[in-house]
């Protein structure tokens, strides 16, 4: 079964036309100010990427997210996500996700047999054999406090924390967090999301020794590549450009919040890399969009919500006027409709 997810550009361009480097796609919560590519030496692109690469990625990671938490290097989250369905101690195989939420959770357990309870609040999660949180989540960007989620751990088999776009909000991370964690928690960590490089494929779980070490048997020897360890290591450490880029999308968040709420949609949550609004039908802005090849995200369980990513600084005034030919379009044809009545 497909299952929805961002990014996908090509059904776009499929159905309204145009070419690719003409599309804004802000269907993804990848951040448009990408991490400038440092230059590669050549051996990182024809060697095996050697251990101490790995050493050096999984130190930047654990300076930048403030944490001595015994990690991994994945080629990104979702790798994550698709190998702990199967490492971590069963039980019943009985799981529960704070939802909605990002669907691939839910869609990897269900491929290992696990059943999934869909639940509203932490409190519903006890007693899982997996429990699972998306924090901050996606799409409506809810917090959960880092100790409520560590006394959630005392109440199941294993905690799942996807912190995939915890990045600006250190203050909610349990990763970063500096009292003890419970050892049943695994954290995932993104970095392409942050850094603006999905291409990279690059992103780690934390948690206790066991359990990283069943992964990494599981992950194998070279699971990420020589050129996205490299360049972990350099963006992980900038720390410079980190608080830079953290206030700066906070300033873009605000700034999309604005100009969608001026074309009359209201804001439902969302993080600083994506915004979640509500809407009077999705699908019909979502398409009204796409006539200017501006790409969203819209969602099978609620037609009234979109997701918007931040457009690049060159994609202010084109959202700006799409979002009023959209604006007069719907007035036109709430007038019309209202004349026949």
């Amino acid at each position: 079964m497909t299952r929805e997810h961002g990014g996908d550009l090509d059904r776009a361009i499929a159905q309204y036309g145009g070419e690719r480097r003409l599309w804004l796609d802000l269907s993804t919560g990848i951040n448009p100010h990408a991490y400038p590519l440092p230059d590669f030496a050549p051996s990182l692109w024809t060697a095996l990427p050697d251990q101490s690469l790995f050493d050096a990625v999984l130190d930047a990671a654990q300076r930048a997210y403030h944490t001595t938490c015994r990690g991994l290097p994945l080629a990104g989250a979702q790798q994550a996500i698709q190998l702990y369905p199967a490492l971590i101690p069963p039980g019943q195989k009985q799981a529960a996700i704070v939802s909605p939420t990002y669907n691939e959770h839910d869609a990897q357990l269900r491929r290992h047999g696990w059943q999934v309870t869909s639940c509203r609040a932490l409190s519903d999660l006890a007693r899982a054999d997996c429990a699972v949180v998306v924090n901050p989540n996606n799409p409506d960007g809810t917090f959960f406090s880092p100790d409520d989620l560590c006394a959630l751990a005392d109440t199941v088999g294993t905690l799942i924390i996807d912190e995939s776009f915890c990045d600006p909000y250190l203050q909610y991370s349990v990763l970063s967090r500096q009292q003890a964690r419970p050892d049943n928690i695994l954290i995932l960590r993104s970095f392409g999301k942050f850094y603006g490089i999905a291409g990279s494929r690059l992103g780690f779980i934390f948690g206790n020794d066991a359990l990283i070490d069943i992964f990494a048997q599981a992950a194998g020897k070279w699971s990420v590549s020589g050129p996205a360890l490299a360049l972990g290591a350099t963006a992980l450490a900038d720390i410079k450009w980190r608080e830079a880029m953290i206030t700066k999308l906070h300033h873009d968040a605000a700034q999309l919040d604005e100009v969608m709420c001026h074309a009359g949609h209201t804001l439902v949550g969302g993080t600083t890399l994506f915004r979640l609004y509500e809407t009077a039908d999705a699908a019909a802005l979502q398409d009204r969009l796409a006539t200017h090849h501006i790409w969203s995200r819209i969602f099978g369980y609620n037609q009234n919500w979109i997701r918007l990513g931040l457009p690049p600084e060159d994609g202010w005034e084109r959202v700006k006027r799409a979002l009023t030919s959209s604006r007069a379009t719907a007035n036109k044809r709430s007038r019309s409709k209202c004349a026949s009545r």
